[in-house]
């Protein structure tokens, strides 16, 4: 009979699956299903019952993906409705004011994905710029409600939508497209963090318009900088050369090799010219290739970063990607000179941590210099990582004789 309203869809796991959900995952895979009660839909909300039938919990269905559900809670039962979206938003919000976001910063991730119970998307603000970066085609089926939450709690001047190249190519079907919603604003925007200006390219730009994950590491540099020459190896938009000038930097080099980044630090610098140790220190930019440079151009420097982009996208790029990651951290060694500081980051979620640490650790061993570790670091307190899959960030400062 037509306008039969549907069961709700019931899932159950195999018990590897099932182990995992109480645990904390996020992810249920096409492969962990041991049974489902019909057909679903993408967007629909699916309840996974235990082996004795017992509600365990209940997430966001995906015909299309091969993660088929996104868990949204586990534990008891309860109502997924707007009330539920705007205490989640509300308690996201409350977590960063006056800690994050504070007078002298208006940008920072808002809400961090899966860590914070909005599985497949990541908002992140500049100012009055709300920028939602979606990587689950499920969430367009809910849009309107979610739009309404963010819009409630954020109050955002403009909204942005994103997505990811999957969730694009379906967005049509939702009646979505990338770009403003409602009232257009600018391409570009200035935010401010930490006291220093910034522009985030929200529309076109890489994530969702700037690197806030490195906010953390970059004031950790700037407190390393004094009287010293920096190198920012894969500088992207000067982020750290910005702060290792306003800490007293003798001078700061940028090397990248794309010309809009080395053009985008230009302008970041200007943006903060009323700062005379800003506006007044040596600046270089080096447009090259920086593993190339790294092993043939001449110099050598107090402060090295190396922050290079994912070097491993997949399992299958992890080897690859440490022998990248020592073969690059090895060559600014040898660029250091005595009393000098490497600060080595990846953002590669396929390399651990401690693969990462012990890379650079042995590689310190094997230089036949003296060197003594400053300081290790992972996600920002607005980038929280609470299972496996997420943690991808980290960074270590040694000093080497």
């Amino acid at each position: 009979m037509g306008g039969e309203k549907k069961a709700r869809l019931r899932l159950t796991l195999f018990p590897r699956a099932e182990t995992a959900i109480r645990a904390g995952h996020p992810w249920v895979y096409a492969d962990s299903i041991k049974s489902r009660n019909r057909e679903g839909e993408t967007g629909e909300l699916a309840v996974i019952y235990d082996r004795r039938d017992r509600f365990m919990a209940i997430g966001m269905f995906e015909v299309e993906s091969p993660i088929r559900l996104r868990i949204l809670h586990c534990g008891k039962p309860v109502t997924i409705d707007r009330d539920f979206w705007l205490g989640r938003v509300r308690t996201c919000l409350e977590k960063r004011e006056d800690t994050v976001l504070t007078p002298v910063t208006n940008g920072a991730r808002v809400i961090n994905g899966e860590s914070e119970g909005f599985p497949g998307i990541v908002a992140d603000k500049y100012a009055g710029t709300l920028v939602v970066k979606v990587y689950a085609t499920s969430w367009l089926a809910r849009w309107e409600e979610v739009e309404s939450v963010l819009r409630e709690v954020f109050w955002p001047d403009y909204l942005l939508i994103r997505m990811s190249r999957n969730v694009a190519a379906a967005a049509g079907k939702y009646g979505l497209a990338e770009g403003f919603l409602g009232e257009k604003g600018d391409e570009t925007v200035i935010f401010s963090e930490n006291g220093l200006q910034f522009e985030a390219a929200v529309l076109k730009g890489q994530k969702t318009g700037f690197f806030l994950d490195q906010r953390d590491n970059r004031a950790r540099v700037e407190l390393l900088a004094a009287g010293r020459d920096v190198l920012n190896v894969f500088s992207f938009s000067g982020g750290f050369s910005l702060y290792a000038a306003r800490g007293g930097a003798a001078s700061v080099t940028d090397l990248d090799i794309s010309p809009h980044a080395l053009e985008s630090a230009a302008r970041n610098f200007s943006l903060n010219s009323d700062d005379t140790r800003i506006r007044d220190v040596a600046r270089h930019a080096l447009q090259a290739d920086a593993f190339r440079w790294m092993d043939e151009g001449s110099g050598k420097y107090d402060l090295i970063i190396t922050d290079p982009p994912t070097l491993a996208k997949r399992e299958s790029e992890r080897e690859g990607a440490l022998r990248a990651y020592r073969h690059l951290n090895m060559a600014a060694v040898t660029r250091l000179r005595a009393g000098g500081v490497l600060v080595a980051a990846s953002c590669s979620a396929h390399v651990s941590k401690d693969e990462f640490f012990r890379s650079i650790e042995e590689l310190a061993q094997g230089s036949g210099r003296l060197w003594k570790e400053l300081w290790r670091s992972g996600h920002a307190a607005d980038h929280p990582a609470d299972f496996r899959e997420a943690e991808y960030l980290k960074a270590i400062c040694l000093e080497f004789d």
